[in-house]
C-alpha cells in the first residue's frame, strides 16, 4: 500500500444520477479500491434536463453540453479513475475518454453500450456479458466492510434473525397481502424465541410498512426491533450493525443487493419467495438466486431455520482489486507509450 499524503493520492470520480442504491454501487467499489491504496474519492451527481434525460445517449451529442449548470460539472483536471453507475452515467463515461485518454474508465452494471467504450465494465454474473474488459460479479458492489465484522456469539446466546424487506418492482409484487404473509410467519419465529431485527427499505410500500409493523407489535414478540429509515430521527441507520449480529438472515425476493450484502457474513440466507407479475420476466433474479445457492450461501425460506456456514461472499473487493490492477497496468503502458 503506498503512503502518499491525500494531497498527492490518485483521483476517483464516483458518477451517478443519485439515486442511492445507484450511487452506493459506485461508491462501494471507490471506497474499497481505497482500502488498498489511497484514494481521493469525489461524488458527481448527474443532472441533465428534459427531453435528454429521456431519449438514447446516441442522440444527447456532446454528453457534457446537456449536463444542467446548476448540478455537478465535469471540467478538467479529469480524475485518475472514473467510475459510473446508472444509465445517465454511461454517455458521460464514455465521453470521458475523448477529453482525458489517461482516465481510466469503469462502468457498473450493463452499459447497454459497445464494451469496447470502457476500460472496465463490472457487471452481475446474471446479465451474461463476456468481454476482454468485462469482470463479472454475483450481485453488485457494495459498501459493507465485509465478514471481518462479524460480530461471534457466545454458545447460549438467543438467536437473532435479520429480516430485510425490499418492495414491488417490475417482476415482483409486495403489497399488503405480502406483508401480511411475511408478518405471520415471523410472528411464529418471534413465539419461538427468535429475536427478530426487522428493516423495510425505500421501495416498501407504506401500507405494507404498517401490516408488517402492527404484526410485530403482539405481546410475545416483544423483544422485535422495527426500523424504517428516517423513523428515528438522526439515529443511524443500523443496518450494518444488523447483518454483523445475525446468525442468519430472511431477505425478501425482489432484492439482488440486500441478498449480496448479506452473503458477505458467511452465515445462512434465506430468500423469502414473492407472488411474480402475470407475464414477468424473472429469468436474471432466477439466475441471481441460483448463484447464490450454488454458493452455499442461500436457501429459499421454508419455515425452518437451519445453521450452515460458505466463504463470505466478497464480491466488492474482488472488483476492487481487479479494477486497481488493470488501472496500474494502464497507466505504466501510457507512460511507455
Amino acid at each position: 500500500m503506498s503512503n502518499l499524503p491525500p494531497s498527492e493520492a490518485p483521483t476517483c470520480w464516483v458518477v451517478t444520477d443519485g439515486r442511492v442504491g445507484i450511487e452506493a454501487q459506485a461508491l462501494g467499489l471507490a471506497e474499497a479500491i481505497g482500502r488498498e491504496t489511497p484514494l481521493a474519492i469525489v461524488r458527481k451527481t448527474v443532472e441533465v434536463g428534459s427531453p435528454w434525460n429521456r431519449l438514447p445517449r446516441q442522440l444527447w451529442g456532446d454528453p457534457f453540453a446537456r449536463v444542467r449548470p446548476g448540478g455537478a460539472q465535469f471540467e478538467a483536471p479529469y480524475p485518475d479513475i472514473w467510475i459510473g453507475c446508472g444509465r445517465l452515467s454511461v454517455p458521460l463515461t464514455i465521453a470521458v475518454k475523448a477529453r482525458s485518454p489517461r482516465t481510466f474508465t469503469v462502468q457498473i452494471q450493463d452499459p447497454r453500450a459497445p464494451l469496447n467504450k470502457f476500460d472496465l465494465v463490472i457487471p452481475p454474473v446474471h446479465d451474461r456479458l463476456i468481454g476482454p474488459n468485462v469482470i463479472s460479479i454475483i450481485g453488485s458492489p457494495n459498501r459493507l466492510p465485509s465478514a471481518n465484522c462479524v460480530v461471534k456469539k457466545p454458545p447460549n446466546a438467543a438467536k437473532k434473525l435479520a429480516v430485510l424487506v425490499g418492495g414491488p418492482n417490475r417482476v415482483f409484487q409486495f403489497a399488503s397481502k405480502e406483508a401480511r404473509d411475511l408478518g405471520e410467519q415471523l410472528r411464529l419465529l418471534a413465539d419461538s424465541g427468535i429475536e427478530l431485527v426487522v428493516t423495510t427499505s425505500r421501495r416498501t410500500p407504506a401500507d405494507a410498512v404498517q401490516v408488517l409493523n402492527q404484526a410485530l407489535r403482539v405481546e410475545r414478540a416483544a423483544a422485535t426491533t422495527f426500523w424504517r429509515e428516517g423513523s428515528r430521527g438522526s439515529d443511524p441507520n443500523p443496518y450494518p450493525q444488523m447483518l454483523a449480529d445475525a446468525d442468519a438472515t430472511i431477505v425478501t425476493e425482489d432484492s439482488v443487493n440486500m441478498a449480496v450484502e448479506a452473503a458477505s457474513t458467511g452465515r445462512p440466507v434465506y430468500i423469502w419467495r414473492l407472488r411474480r407479475r402475470p407475464f414477468a420476466v424473472a429469468g436474471k433474479f432466477d439466475a441471481f438466486h441460483e448463484s447464490l445457492r450454488a454458493r452455499g450461501a442461500a436457501r429459499f425460506f421454508d419455515g425452518r431455520l437451519e445453521d450452515w456456514s460458505y466463504e463470505p461472499l466478497n464480491e466488492t473487493a474482488k472488483a476492487a482489486k481487479e479494477t486497481l490492477r488493470r488501472w496500474r497496468l494502464s497507466s505504466s503502458q501510457a507512460r511507455v507509450r
